[in-house]
């Protein structure tokens, strides 16, 4: 029997071909996930970090001049060359907007009689494209900078300076991140407060729920250690935002991510 190629129920085209680059330790996950939502067929290619140093071989390079991970080929069913694509909120975009299961993952972007004028987009269509950014924009570099700086209190540091490197450390954090930490936590508090259901956008999961969920699982470990929260802790503070966290890793297709990476990888752990 003739080999045949994955293609669209609905239109009968051929499915493109999907590779994504995958990179331990890295925010490869979720894109797992979106692709798991999308129903698309895909394969993973897996690179590991150097162990001394923790950086992404020199192989990604060879697939993206940044050398990191994600990354995804698309290439067109009917043939033809593939699209690379990086950064995780422009991929997302790009697999939504062009495979068939994507249109479950976006909210309507019209209110009824208002199509292409200004302001006319719904508040869900509105929210869904600022998290596309935000996710990666605004709440990576904090915990991203909460990481580099808690390795001035590491054991890395020669024993004598530690005291020193320490002190700068706890007074960045304290001032600054956080601050900002607060400052996030409560915005999201009060969009899933605003949001007519129980993800960002409504009451439907969106991709930009997928985007989030490395960064907010990621550091949900990490938040209290930051400073003194009301109540005691970050999830006592930030209730809805704790429930959200919960409700992302009880996600089917979620699950189904992790046990994709486990099977190709032998474990996984969402981490900074």
């Amino acid at each position: 029997m003739a080999a045949t190629t994955p293609s669209d129920a609905a239109g009968d085209k051929p499915l493109p071909k999907i590779k994504l680059y995958w990179l331990e330790r890295s925010r490869s996950q979720r894109i797992v996930w979106l692709l798991e939502e999308l129903g698309a067929p895909y394969e993973l290619e897996v690179f590991h970090r150097d162990k001394q140093t923790m950086l992404a071989p020199a192989e990604l390079e060879k697939v993206h001049p940044l050398g990191k991970s994600p990354v995804v080929s698309v290439t067109p069913g009917g043939g033809g060359d593939a699209v690379v694509l990086a950064e995780s909120g422009f991929m997302t975009q790009y697999l939504c907007e062009h495979l068939p299961g994507g249109g479950r993952l976006m909210p309507a972007r019209w209110k009824e009689g208002r199509e292409g004028e200004v302001g006319g987009e719904t508040e869900a269509w509105l929210r869904y494209q600022y998290y596309l950014h935000y996710a990666e924009g605004s709440l990576m570099p904090i915990l991203v900078m909460a990481l580099v700086i808690s390795r001035l209190k590491s054991s890395q540091v020669p024993f004598l300076v530690r005291p020193i490197t320490s002190a700068a450390a706890n007074a960045i954090v304290s001032n600054f991140i956080f601050p900002n930490a607060q400052k996030h936590l409560r915005m999201l508090e009060g969009q899933l407060a605003t949001s007519g259901g129980r993800y960002l956008c409504g009451d439907s999961l969106t991709a930009v729920d997928i985007l989030m969920s490395f960064p907010l699982i990621a550091a949900k470990g990490r938040w209290d250690s930051m400073g003194r929260w009301e109540g005691g802790s970050w999830a006592k503070a930030h209730p809805r935002v704790a429930e959200y966290v919960e409700r992302l890793e009880k996600e089917e297709g979620y699950r189904r991510s992790v046990e994709k990476i486990e099977a190709v990888d032998g474990s996984f752990s969402a981490t900074l």
